[in-house]
């Protein structure tokens, strides 16, 4: 069985047992999430949420928050002038535990 989810403004075909990694979310490490459901399927007929499925839930447990490689963004415009920033993109790890349709 398999589960679209929706967090942090993307979607996520996940199954149980998955490990992804997510936009940051608000909850400590070990804590049990309910995430929004738009589609499940498997071995029955799959069922279309508009826009999420009624009484489905997909439960993961954040297991690490971290942050991504990072990205450097230089800029030279003009002569003697230069611009140089870096980012690292914070993240959550999810294990999918269980997807109830």
């Amino acid at each position: 069985m398999y589960a679209v989810i929706k967090t942090g403004g993307k979607q996520y075909r996940v199954s149980e047992g998955d490990v992804l990694r997510v936009e940051k979310l608000l909850a400590d490490v070990g804590a049990k999430v309910d995430l929004d459901v738009l589609m499940v399927g498997g071995n029955e007929a799959v069922k279309v949420g508009r826009p999420t499925v009624e009484g489905a839930k997909v439960t993961a447990e954040i297991t690490a928050h971290g942050r991504g490689a990072k990205v450097i963004h230089f800029h030279k415009r003009k002569e003697g002038y230069t611009y140089k920033r870096g980012h690292r993109q914070p993240f959550t790890e999810l294990k999918i535990t269980a997807i109830q349709a």
